[in-house]
């Protein structure tokens, strides 16, 4: 099952703040284990909010505003998909990520399959 997992936004990525290069050679040696175990289906990091534009539809009506945007908690800084067996395993990525990454919060969704009796 593949699993979609993000982080949010830091004051460091909405001020356009670029990882330290130690930061990305540690990110780059994760990432290579992610693709060598065969796991990895994407992944990517967003640019600040001062490049976004939140879409709102209502009642058949939508609505764009133009970032940048004030709530970072609200913003997703960055994103991989894995395609692993359990959400054990997907957890386990994630725990990996985190432990490179440092501070932050994130989440782990599983994504829908488009078969239902697959998705329960």
């Amino acid at each position: 099952m593949q699993y979609i997992m993000w982080h949010q936004a830091s004051a460091e990525s909405e001020a356009g703040t670029p990882p330290t290069p130690e930061l990305m050679e540690e990110m780059g040696r994760y990432m290579a284990e992610v693709a060598a175990a065969g796991v990895l289906v994407a992944a990517g990091g967003c640019l600040p909010s001062s490049h976004a534009v939140r879409i709102t539809s209502e009642g058949g009506k939508v609505t764009t505003v133009d970032g940048p945007f004030a709530e970072t908690k609200e913003l997703i800084g960055g994103f991989g998909i894995i395609d692993v067996e359990t959400k054990e395993e997907a957890v386990e990525w994630a725990r990996k990520f985190w432990k490179v990454a440092g501070d932050g919060t994130g989440y782990i969704a599983p994504m829908f399959s488009g078969d239902p009796g697959q998705d329960s």
